[in-house]
């Protein structure tokens, strides 16, 4: 099977533009191809991590990935799937970003040699000239196109700020910039984007003719990708200081049982064979499938060994075997106690495992919280040293939420 197959076989095609000249391209690695990236934070997230999986994908197979970092668009941001503007940045914090992101990027995409690159829309967006803009740019665009475009009828209701409008011309411009510059052939990007992304082939084909538009080719990524990375808390991150490796593990291991298959078929390396044989699990084989699905994508971003770390941390807690000495730890202090004891309470919320005495105060009292799997259903429990020692307790809150407790 050859790559563009398997991209489709993974699920990770959702529409393209011309199927058979994509088809050449990609299995014949001639492909420059551009994914971009806002920076919007200091981390990538799991919502990214789908791209960078195809980035790799497509890069072992000999072609050639561009990360285009959104340094110019993310001073105006993007209002593709929301319905609120996002916060401008500053410049330095920008900077800041983007280095961040060619770190994390590094795990998975060969940046040496030329063999893929990293580009910044800064470099050309902050230099254009708004008179030239209209007129080399401008014209191009129809507005009863644009107003048709998903990511702008979400906004009309509420109202959609020139600002904002700008926002597809500028993408359009980047794939015609990365085309003239680097040589850029074809872009992939999430559903929300087609609008975006067909504005950029129409601009190359109107800027520099039909020939050059047989060159441009637009792909849409599955919209799997937006749906990645949200929990209650707010993100899943790729870098270790926001979401541990054994927090980033358990995001994977709890998934939901429908989509565990559909998730190793398109974030692991596994050959699809060996996926395929999977469909026939059921019941406690699915828990098997999900613990080689968190072990594979925490390899893959954090390493053997914190991989390693995370799976027996995660079996000593939830399958009573395996190594606790890599749970997530709250270490207490002589301050932390009172009169020589510790509050419940205070402990829930001190770990993080509650937001608040309140929301210790009701997991509690609803039955959720236990301590070395006992549970505790008294709001005013209370620990001494001795009870907690320096080997630890485990509190839980609800089944996937625990903290080892230890005195230091």
């Amino acid at each position: 099977m050859q790559i563009y197959e398997e991209l489709v076989a993974r699920g990770l095609i959702a529409q393209v533009t011309n199927e058979e000249e994509i088809k050449n391209m990609v299995n014949n690695g001639k492909a420059t191809f551009y994914i971009g990236f806002d920076p919007t934070a200091d981390s990538l997230h799991v919502g990214h991590f789908m791209a960078l999986c195809l980035m790799k994908r497509l890069q072992m197979a000999g072609n050639r990935p561009i990360a285009l970092i959104g340094g110019g668009t993310g001073m105006v941001g993007d209002p593709s799937g929301r319905t609120d503007m996002r916060q401008m940045m500053t410049v330095e914090t920008i900077e800041h970003n983007c280095e961040c992101f060619k770190k994390q990027m590094s795990r998975f995409i060969d940046f040496s040699d030329g063999k893929a690159l990293m580009v910044n829309n800064a470099e050309w967006l902050t230099k254009l000239n708004y008179i030239e803009l209209l007129r080399e740019v401008g014209s191009c665009f129809s507005v009863n196109n644009m107003l048709r475009a998903e990511c702008y009828k979400q906004r009309m209701e509420k109202g959609l700020s020139f600002l904002e409008f700008n926002y597809m011309i500028m993408q359009s411009y980047d794939f015609y910039m990365l085309f003239q510059k680097y040589g850029c052939n074809m872009q992939f990007g999430g559903d929300d984007q087609w609008s975006n992304m067909l504005g950029g082939t129409e601009l190359i084909r109107r800027k520099l003719g039909k020939d050059a538009h047989a060159m441009t080719i637009t792909l849409l990524l599955n919209s799997e990708g937006k749906k990645m990375g949200k929990t209650q808390s707010g993100a899943v991150w790729l870098d270790p200081n926001k979401t541990s490796p054994f927090d980033f593990y358990q995001y994977w291991r709890n998934i939901a049982d429908a989509d565990v298959l559909k998730c190793l078929r398109m974030l692991t390396f596994l050959p699809l064979e060996q996926i395929d044989e999977m469909d026939k699990w059921e019941g406690s084989q699915l828990n098997t499938a999900k613990e080689i699905l968190a072990y594979e994508l925490t390899n893959l971003v954090h390493g053997e060994e914190e991989a390693k770390k995370a799976q027996e941390a995660a079996r000593a807690l939830f399958g009573g075997a395996g190594d606790s000495v890599n749970m997530p730890c709250l270490e207490l202090t002589d301050g932390d106690f009172e009169n020589g004891t510790i509050g419940l309470l205070t402990i829930l919320q001190k770990s993080g495992l509650c937001a608040s005495r309140s929301d210790a105060r009701r997991n509690v009292e609803q039955g959720g919280v236990s301590v070395d799997g006992t549970q505790v259903k008294d709001v005013k429990a209370e620990f001494t040293k001795d009870q907690i020692g320096k080997e630890g307790v485990i509190v839980k809150r609800g089944k996937k939420n625990f903290m080892k407790v230890m005195v230091k």
